[in-house]
């Protein structure tokens, strides 16, 4: 597991973000979604940016924005990923990936091995899936995890992650049973919604390694 990729979503703070790099996660995501606990502004999010040292890929995370909007997102913050978690079409990624350089990724709430078959339709649009639970509440961060399952039998035509209700306690196991290149949590390493908690982060990444 130690060639696995590190996802910690959801940061807001200054002190997290460090906590996530030091940790060694390979990615920190930051929401630009206002239902979110979780959200921050363009400001804060260019800002929070700024800590994060070049070998740790900083993915800003919308939801169902038009194009206009994204693109002032896009260049506030200057992030190396874009990860979509909204109504997203692969028509509508297609477009997008013709005008940014960066990499694409959209996020699929699975609820039955046909919602991972249907998903594919987004090869060519996306660089990468993130399977997550479906939709509760919020489109991510609710703590729900998928059937892990689906995915150990699935043949991904994509790179792909795996999100949902990934903690601490149980990262190694979903990681050994479904085989994910990358992992992502936010929820899992909370104290309460939107507050995120050092230590449970660098227990996160530890486990995540098989450390």
């Amino acid at each position: 597991m130690a060639n696995v990729e590190i996802k910690i979503c959801g940061l807001s703070t200054p002190e997290t973000v460090d906590a996530a790099v030091d940790a060694g996660a390979t990615h920190i995501g930051l929401v630009h979604y206002e239902p979110s606990p979780r959200h921050v502004s363009l400001e804060q999010a260019a800002a929070l940016r700024q800590r994060v040292p070049p070998r740790t890929k900083v993915v800003l995370l919308l939801v169902s924005m038009e194009a206009q909007p994204t693109a002032l997102a896009l260049d506030a913050v200057r992030p190396d990923v874009v990860q979509f978690h909204g109504r997203e079409t692969p028509e509508w990624l297609a477009l997008l990936k013709q005008h940014t350089p960066l990499e694409i990724w959209k996020a699929i709430g699975v609820k039955s091995a046909d919602s991972l078959t249907k998903a594919q339709r987004f090869k060519g649009a996306a660089d990468r899936l993130i399977y997550d639970a479906a939709a509760g509440a919020l489109p991510g961060g609710n703590g729900l995890a998928l059937d892990w399952s689906l995915l150990s039998a699935f043949r991904h035509e994509m790179p792909w992650g795996l999100a949902g209700g990934l903690t601490p306690g149980n990262v190694a196991e979903a990681i050994r049973t479904t085989g994910a290149p990358l992992v992502d949590t936010s929820s899992g390493v909370e104290s309460a919604p939107g507050v995120k908690d050092v230590d449970l982060i660098a227990a996160f990444c530890k486990a995540a390694r098989g450390l």
